[in-house]
């Protein structure tokens, strides 16, 4: 049975003939009856009996009944949840921001959709880079901001900007000059997104620098925020990285001193889709914000 069929004979039974929900669906009354009809041939039972000009149900017509209609409410309920999230009247939204998003003003972003757009449910997942693009590559987030290099199978990726990754240390010689990979070691390393390692963007080409000259680099501590990474670092416990929006924070601790790499690394952010995939418009308007308030927030070269 196809939804046309289905309307066609829930309409006539409400409205008690094959003409009135002919009237309703602005077609015909003799397709109003074939497609009644065309139900009944395939199930070899009639829907109807007439009485007079009116349709009475019979009991398979009867059986079927309560099915049309909550088939027909889905359809009814899904037309109106798509309608809602299209016109930005309803709805969920669902995007990936930075995990450092504080630092980027993107914590103000649920606040400011939310004033647009008050009846649209909102899920921001602030994750590490490579989780967002798995999100977004598996369809858990319609869209979201990362920071490259990430994999880039099935997804779409629109580089915006990037901005340098200092060196971090609290002992000012350290930072008199631009750090080279050959004295990091030098001193106890303190690395952030512990849980994702060499998966994490910027650790990724720290790492591929040093392999590139020979050099290992292993942390002594590994936390998951950079904030706790900034703390042992102000406490003199080891030098680390750090993303110049961070170090450029009224809240960055006093003691830390930071110095540019001998060989620059960069947080290149970029926002992402799924390949071959247009965004719904209360989506594509939430990455537009996003984008937004990102550019605005941070100056740095294109990408």
């Amino acid at each position: 049975m196809t939804i046309t069929q289905i309307r066609a004979f829930y309409l006539a039974a409400t409205l008690g003939s094959f003409t009135a929900a002919a009237e309703y669906m602005g077609l015909t009354q003799p397709t109003i009856s074939e497609l009644v009809r065309k139900v009944e041939d395939q199930y070899g039972m009639a829907l109807f009996v007439r009485r007079g000009r009116r349709l009475v149900l019979t009991t398979a017509g009867q059986a079927l009944m309560p099915w049309a209609k909550r088939l027909l409410d889905a359809e009814l309920g899904a037309d109106s949840a798509l309608t809602a999230l299209s016109t930005g009247e309803g709805g969920t939204v669902s995007f990936g921001i930075l995990k450092n998003a504080n630092y980027y003003h993107l914590s103000e972003l649920a606040a400011v959709f939310r004033e647009a757009h008050p009846n649209v449910r909102i899920r921001l997942l602030g994750q590490n880079s490579f989780e967002v693009a798995d999100a977004v590559r598996n369809g858990t987030l319609e869209a979201g901001l990362l920071c490259l290099p990430v994999p880039t199978e099935g997804l779409h990726i629109q580089p915006l900007m990037r901005h340098e990754i200092l060196w971090a240390s609290s002992k000012p010689e350290r930072c008199m000059r631009p750090m080279s990979l050959i004295d990091m070691p030098k001193e106890p390393l303190i690395l952030y997104d512990a849980r994702h390692g060499e998966e994490d963007p910027t650790r990724l080409q720290l790492t591929q620098q040093a392999q590139q000259l020979g050099v290992t680099l292993e942390p002594d501590i590994e936390v998951e925020s950079v904030d706790a990474a900034m703390s042992l670092v102000s406490r003199g416990l080891g030098d680390s990285i750090v993303p110049q929006a961070v170090a450029q924070s009224d809240h960055f601790p006093s003691n830390i001193h930071v110095a540019t790499l001998e060989n620059p690394i960069y947080d290149t952010f970029a926002l992402v889709r799924r390949e071959n995939w247009e965004l719904s418009p209360i989506a594509a308007h939430l990455a537009d914000l996003a984008v937004s308030m990102l550019l605005n927030k941070v100056s740095g070269e294109i990408a």
